[in-house]
């Protein structure tokens, strides 16, 4: 599933081509991805102008001038497409700018999304009303996430992959920062130390950024807008060595948490 990372090169990508530009035309060439396309989406965004293009944790953002705002959800494999040679049977939603770019949403299996909200909404809307601060924003702090952990039992892996406590924070890169932070993905959160959660905050945002800068990961279909694959994959401390050598020497170790695989290195990172 592409990141948070992925995600914001992808948005940045689209800013390019579509922040200021009119949405000349735009066709959904089928009722539905992982649910109905909006009603109305057509008559709504034909012929408005892009003011801007964002992020809210793995959604991208695309605000327009007639105080609404298209929420896209890339899933399992989505991509946009940018000026492709030809629309082929995935791309599932088509926009046209008025200066001549076309751009395709591309998703082979359908678990995205495409939603209509009002843009003075965003912040109510279900899917946002509850999440937590942005991982790379001023909310996410030692402070706040001790109060989150607070009496709890669960492991801080799987905590820092809830929502309601961070936005957009994935498998990958939770996996990453508690590397570098020396954390153990199996502590119970409530047991983490103000030391070590001063150590987590910085080490999520630092990955996170890497790898923006970088471009995305290169897990199985990712590329950017512009066609390039992203290359922070190479740059892995843990996630997909298991057996591999950790920079201490000792080798990365796998285990199952809430049905995902965490990597880690038992060494570096002590129970």
């Amino acid at each position: 599933m592409p990141e948070l990372p992925e995600v914001e090169t992808t948005v940045r990508g689209l800013a390019h081509v579509l922040d200021g530009q009119v949405i000349a035309r735009i066709e959904t060439r089928r009722a539905d991805l992982r649910r109905p396309f909006p009603d109305g989406l057509v008559q709504a965004l034909t012929g408005a102008r892009v003011t801007s293009l964002s992020r809210r944790a793995k959604y991208g953002l695309i605000h327009v001038d007639r105080g609404q705002t298209m929420v896209f959800h890339l899933g399992m494999s989505g991509r946009w497409r940018i000026d492709p040679d030809d629309i082929g049977k995935h791309d599932h939603l088509v926009l046209e700018t008025g200066a001549g770019r076309t751009l395709a949403l591309n998703d082979a299996r359908r678990f995205g999304s495409v939603d209509l909200v009002d843009t003075d909404a965003l912040e109510k809307w279900p899917q946002f009303a509850a999440m937590g601060p942005e991982p790379l924003g001023p909310g996410l702090t030692a402070a706040h996430l001790a109060k989150a952990f607070d009496g709890r039992f669960a492991a801080v892996k799987l905590l820092l992959l809830d929502q309601q406590i961070v936005a957009g924070l994935g498998n990958i890169y939770v996996c990453e920062a508690l590397h570098r932070a020396k954390i153990h993905p199996e502590r119970e959160a409530g047991k983490v130390s103000r030391a070590a959660l001063a150590r987590l905050v910085p080490e999520i945002r630092a990955v996170l950024e890497e790898a923006i800068r970088a471009g995305g990961s290169t897990l199985r279909d990712y590329v950017r807008p512009d066609g390039e694959l992203g290359y922070f994959a190479k740059d892995w401390r843990v996630y997909g060595r298991e057996g591999e050598p950790c920079h201490c020497g000792k080798p990365v170790s796998r285990i199952v948490q809430g049905g995902r695989s965490t990597f880690f290195c038992a060494s570096c990172q002590r129970p």
